[in-house]
């Protein structure tokens, strides 16, 4: 089995746009443009994940939302960008890679104007719900592509780049929504946060065309469909009670959903397990979870996006609303962990070449020390916690999180054959969108439930001691991965 799983077999692929997009060798090779195309490709849904977070107060200012809906507008759309993105993926391996990326790109586009234009608050709702889902077709194609398409030591690279890009996307989305929010460009006011991603999904999507090559897997298996409407029921029994409970009161169905999501998900591992001894092709199939660096790396993936994701957003909130600040200071306060993240992504793929793991091991370290460092600073003088004092933690933090995020995509997908690089790529990414999701959720509803009570010192102090023990636990985990990321 672990043989059969290992060996990676030539990929059946459609001409590509360019003479340069195959090697010598016949498969397919994604050169330095087609990355920077596949990149932009993954940039925009990854900055869309928070990007509406600093436009929320203006938003219901504007169409009367209120807290439950507005929580849908975050919601709607990490819910259903993570429930179907391995069926994404899948949808790759099938159908060809660059194709499902330039219809991901084009739906990308038409959701984003759909989100600019809304009328009202569920309009807005339903746009960001279909716009999760064009995210979920575009992602894994990214992944997909580059693990199928580059070789070695340039695969390495390439994975390492997009972690940096994915956590880039994250800190810049929040800058750069409040900027766009306080400008109010031609009075689209809260609307430009969705409007500047249609030219881009477009230029994404004619670079598409030219740069990127076809790859898929040799033999087109069926959609799981057992497995996908399992795996969607699991993660939305999980995730729309966090995400929703607190707004609506926790109602009775949203204890019946997480008392369900047990059952689901022990369902969905029996049914993929079954059909991968039928000889079926499974959503997930099991032993890709058994390769060592696939298995460990999603171990460590859930605390970091969880606790990454946790973090972005109660620091929004706390600027917003303990602090009083204005969307654009409430985005340039996290400059500084844009800066150490981008810093440490830069050197990252560097230091890993002649350190391996041990990289991630150092940047749970300085993540702890950052976190640490902000939980003291805002104990120490509540009243005068600012974004200038903040600088030094949100900065350590930042560093941490680089050298852990530009790494982690490599260590993950760096043993899984090219011909499962869309099943695995869906895996990761449904992975990472779900834990940044679970994050906002829990964290998320923790604050806002104790600060009130607490005041949003103590409140914001207790959050960060608890991804502060979310770094003790990915410090653990890296210390057990192969000192060679691959």
């Amino acid at each position: 089995m672990t043989q059969q799983l290992t060996a990676t077999r030539p990929l059946a692929t459609a001409s590509p746009a360019t003479p340069s997009a195959r090697s010598s060798a016949g498969s397919p090779s994604l050169g330095t443009a087609g990355l920077v195309t596949v990149l932009l490709g993954a940039f925009l849904p990854m900055l869309d994940f928070f990007i509406v977070n600093v436009a929320l107060p203006t938003i219901d200012h504007d169409l009367a939302a209120g807290p439950a809906v507005l929580e849908l507008v975050a919601a709607g759309y990490g819910i259903a960008f993570a429930v179907l993105l391995v069926l994404g993926g899948r949808l790759g391996d099938i159908f060809g890679r660059r194709r499902l990326f330039f219809a991901g790109a084009a739906a990308f586009a038409v959701t984003s104007l759909a989100c600019g234009l809304a009328p009202d608050a569920w309009s807005l709702v339903a746009a960001r719900a279909a716009q999760g889902a064009s995210a979920a077709l575009l992602i894994p194609q990214v992944l997909g592509t580059i693990t199928a398409a580059t070789h070695g030591a340039r695969r390495g690279r390439a994975l390492s780049v997009y972690g940096a890009v994915g956590g880039i996307s994250v800190v810049i989305g929040q800058v750069l929504g409040g900027m766009l929010v306080a400008a109010d460009l031609f009075g689209s006011g809260w609307r430009s946060v969705f409007l500047l991603n249609v030219p881009f999904a477009l230029l994404a999507l004619v670079l598409a065309l030219r740069f990127v090559p076809e790859s898929r897997a040799e033999q087109a298996a069926r959609i799981d469909i057992t497995g996908t409407v399992l795996l969607t029921a699991t993660l939305l029994s999980l995730l729309v009670p966090l995400m929703e409970g607190r707004a609506a009161g926790w109602p009775l169905w949203s204890w019946v959903l997480l008392a369900l999501f047990p059952v689901l998900a022990t369902a969905f591992a029996l049914v993929e397990r079954r059909a991968e001894r039928r000889g079926d092709t499974p959503l997930v199939p099991p032993t890709l979870l058994r390769i060592p660096e696939m298995r460990r790396g999603l171990g460590i993936a859930l605390p970091y996006f969880g606790g990454f994701g946790g973090f972005m957003f109660v620091i929004a909130v706390s600027l917003q609303q303990g602090l009083h600040l204005g969307p654009v200071a409430a985005g340039w306060a996290l400059v500084p962990m844009a800066v150490g993240y981008f810093t440490a992504s830069l050197a990252g793929p560097r230091l890993i070449g002649r350190f391996g793991s041990r990289v991630l091991t150092a940047g749970a370290a300085v993540q702890a020390t950052g976190l640490a460092t902000l939980a003291l600073t805002v104990l120490a003088d509540p009243d005068g916690f600012s974004p200038l004092r903040m600088a030094p933690g949100v900065a350590l933090a930042g560093i941490g999180q680089g050298l852990i995020g530009t790494p982690l995509f490599r260590v993950v997908l760096s043993k899984v054959p090219a011909d499962r690089a869309g099943v695995g790529s869906g895996v990761l990414a449904t992975s990472q969108q779900s834990s940044l999701a679970l994050g906002v959720a829990t964290l998320g509803s923790l604050y806002l439930a104790l600060s009130p009570a607490l005041g949003m010192a103590h409140a914001l102090a207790l959050c960060l001691g608890i991804q502060l023990l979310g770094s003790f636990t990915i410090f653990y985990l890296t210390t057990r991965l192969p000192r060679s990321t691959g």
